[in-house]
């Protein structure tokens, strides 16, 4: 598992528990995942997980509004409130790469982010997530 997919699977966790411990502050759910979820990596991929998991967190909790609604557009009958954790936080984090890490393109994070889904989530989360990230993804193109 290359350092991106754990940068991402250690997103997950830091929202997952924030979002099921709304007192818990983005510096306070990273330094928790950072101590149990990066140990044994090489210091250069260590700080590559570090940076790269953080600017993910950082950026759905500062979008967090407009990735809802878009979720929420995006996801017919499925309210936010009623998908599992696991599911809507990583949805979070899929939407965040799709929209705002112009680097990586959509369909590499949508692909992530379902193995991810195989991993964390239940036999239906794959096929959630893909289509939920695939609708947004084809909504967020630029027109020609």
């Amino acid at each position: 598992m290359g350092p991106r997919r754990r940068a991402r699977e250690a997103a997950l966790q830091a929202l997952y528990q924030m979002d099921l411990n709304p007192g818990l502050t983005p510096a306070q759910a990273l330094a928790h995942v950072f101590e149990t979820f990066a140990r044994g990596e090489p210091e250069a991929d260590e700080a590559d997980l570090r940076s790269f998991t953080t600017r993910l967190v950082t950026g759905v909790i500062e979008r967090r509004a407009q990735i809802d609604e878009l979720l929420a557009n995006a996801s017919t009958h499925w309210r936010l409130d009623r998908m599992a954790a696991v599911d809507r936080n990583l949805l979070r984090l899929g939407v965040q790469e799709i929209l705002f890490e112009s680097e990586i393109p959509p369909s590499v994070t949508i692909d992530e982010a379902v193995e991810i889904a195989k991993r964390y989530g239940t036999s239906e989360s794959p096929a959630f997530v893909n289509g939920v990230l695939q609708r947004i993804a084809a909504d967020a193109k630029p027109e020609k």
